[in-house]
C-alpha cells in the first residue's frame, strides 16, 4: 500500500500495436480520473517497440507535449527490442498493488501482458489469458461464439502462406460460400486497422495484402447491412449489462477515421431500440462474455438487421476508455461515473486475483 493507505494503482499504456496512440489517449484519462483519495496512480509506458519506460519517465513524459512525450518513447527503443530492453522499468511491478492495462491489440490485450502479470502474481484488471487470446483473435473468437450458438456473419479464415500458394482457388472457396461484399480483417487486432471492404474479386488481392502486414492470419466476412449496436458488460461470475449504444457514421464502414477522426461520427446513448430486442442484445452480451470465460469488463459489438434478427460482430476485452468511449458512457447512463468505474473494476480485479489466490 502507498502512503495514507491508498493503493498503487499501475496504469499500463502505449504499446507495440497500431492502436498505439488511442492506448495513450485513454490512459491519460484513466489517470486523470482515478480516485485520489483511495489511489496512488503509477503510470508506465510502453514504447512502439516494447521497450518499457520506468514510473518516473513516464510522468516526466506525459507532462510534455505529444511530441516530447514521443521523443522520450523513441529514445528508449533502444537496439534490443520488447521486454527486456530496459529491465529497470520492471521493478515497477514489484511497487504496485493492482495493474490497469489500458493497451489495445497485439501486445497488450492479447494474453501476453496478462500472462507476465500471472507470472508476476500481479492482480490485474479485465479478462485473462486465455479470455485475452480470445477475444482478440477473431478467427479463434468465431469458432467459440459457434460453438455457443451465436449468430455470426458467414466468414472464413485464410492463412498467409496458404494464400501465397493457392490465391486462385482460396478467391473461389470464398466466392462459392460468401456473397459480396466481404471485409478482409487481420485475425488479430483493433480499431478495423488493416480492414478493407472487398466488392468484388478486384479489390481482394490488395486487401489480403494490407491485411497480411498485420497478422498471417485472415479473416474474410460477409458485409452486413444493419444497425450497429454494442452492449457493455461488468462483472465476474455475476456479470451485468448496460443500456445499448450506437454507432453512426458516414463513412462507408466503421474503419479507424470514422472511430477517431470524423466529426460525423455520432455516438448514440441510449440507443432508439425497442425493450424486446435490447433484453435480447444483453442476453446475448453475457452470453458471448461467458463463452470466452470473460471478466471485469468488455464491450460487445452487433449488428441489428432491418428484420428485427441480430447478428453478432465481435467482443473487446479492453474497450476504448476516454470518457466519451462506448462503455464509459454506456455505464455512466446506468449510474457508474467514470471514476467509480475505475474503482468498480480495480475491485473486480482484486475479487478475481483473491479467489485464485485461495484455490492455489
Amino acid at each position: 500500500m502507498a502512503g495514507g493507505g491508498r493503493q498503487r494503482l499501475g496504469i499500463i499504456f502505449g504499446g507495440r500495436s497500431g492502436e498505439h496512440e488511442v492506448s495513450v489517449v485513454s490512459a491519460q484519462h484513466v489517470i486523470a480520473a482515478a480516485d485520489k483519495e483511495r489511489f496512488d496512480v503509477v503510470p508506465i509506458g510502453i514504447a512502439r517497440s516494447g521497450a518499457w519506460l520506468t514510473p518516473e519517465e513516464t510522468e516526466a513524459a506525459l507532462a510534455r507535449d505529444a511530441a516530447s512525450y514521443q521523443k522520450t518513447l523513441d529514445a528508449a527503443d533502444a537496439s534490443r527490442q520488447g521486454l527486456l530492453a530496459r529491465p529497470q522499468a520492471l521493478e515497477a511491478l514489484a511497487r504496485v498493488d493492482v495493474v490497469f492495462p489500458v493497451l489495445h491489440g497485439p501486445y497488450g490485450e492479447d494474453g501476453t501482458l496478462q500472462g507476465l502479470l500471472e507470472l508476476a502474481g500481479v492482480p490485474y484488471v479485465g479478462a485473462g489469458v486465455a479470455a485475452s487470446a480470445i477475444g482478440l483473435d477473431k478467427a479463434l473468437m468465431n469458432a467459440v461464439f459457434a460453438q455457443a450458438g451465436l449468430p455470426l456473419p458467414e466468414h472464413r479464415v485464410v492463412l498467409g502462406w496458404r494464400w501465397e500458394a493457392e490465391q486462385d482457388a482460396i478467391t473461389r472457396e470464398l466466392e462459392s460460400a460468401i456473397p459480396y461484399p466481404w471485409f478482409v480483417k487481420p485475425a488479430n487486432g483493433g480499431s478495423s486497422v488493416g480492414v478493407s471492404k472487398v466488392r468484388s474479386r478486384e479489390d481482394l488481392s490488395e486487401a489480403v495484402q494490407l491485411a497480411l502486414r498485420y497478422d498471417r492470419k485472415l479473416v474474410v466476412e460477409q458485409g452486413i447491412k444493419g444497425r450497429e449496436v454494442e452492449c457493455a458488460v461488468l462483472g465476474n461470475d455475476e456479470p451485468q449489462t448496460s443500456p445499448l449504444g450506437e454507432i453512426v457514421y458516414q463513412r462507408e464502414f466503421y474503419d479507424y477515421e470514422a472511430k477517431y477522426l470524423d466529426p460525423n461520427r455520432q455516438l448514440i446513448a441510449p440507443a432508439h431500440v425497442p425493450a424486446e430486442t435490447v433484453a435480447r442484445i444483453q442476453a446475448m452480451a453475457v452470453q458471448a462474455y461467458r463463452a470466452i470465460d470473460c471478466a471485469g469488463m468488455a464491450r460487445v459489438d452487433f449488428f441489428l438487421l432491418p428484420d428485427g434478427s441480430v447478428c453478432l460482430d465481435e467482443i473487446n476485452t479492453i474497450p476504448g476508455f476516454t470518457p466519451i468511449s462506448m462503455f464509459p458512457r454506456l455505464w455512466q447512463l446506468a449510474g457508474l461515473t467514470y471514476s467509480q468505474l475505475i474503482s468498480r473494476l480495480v475491485d473486480l480485479a482484486l475479487e478475481r486475483h483473491e479467489e485464485k489466490r485461495r484455490r492455489a
